[in-house]
């Protein structure tokens, strides 16, 4: 099963995130333009947004953060994601 925004290569799951840094809360948005739209507290300074992008995606998958890892976009809004083997994925991935 994939999309336009997300691709499975074996056990990994790869899928474009659009990132909304200094949002009011840390949210899973749904869709927006082929990527999971998320909303982070925290500045896009120093990786401080990457860093809770990571955190946050870590909870949602149910994985160690070690097995996540940003592929692509390190330094811009649009990034893509690799999750090593999710123990689960969250009933809005799929909208």
């Amino acid at each position: 099963m994939s999309s336009s925004y997300y691709l499975w290569e074996g056990e990994d799951l790869l899928f474009y995130v659009f990132l909304q840094p200094r949002a009011s809360r840390n949210v899973l948005q749904g869709l927006h333009d082929n990527a999971l739209k998320i909303s982070l507290t925290s500045p896009p300074v120093d990786g401080e947004a990457n860093k809770q992008l990571l955190q946050f995606l870590s909870k949602l998958f149910r994985v160690k953060k070690s097995n996540l890892s940003i592929v692509a976009g390190a330094h811009n809004r649009r990034k893509r994601v690799r999750v090593r083997a999710p123990s689960q994925l969250p009933a809005d991935f799929f909208r």
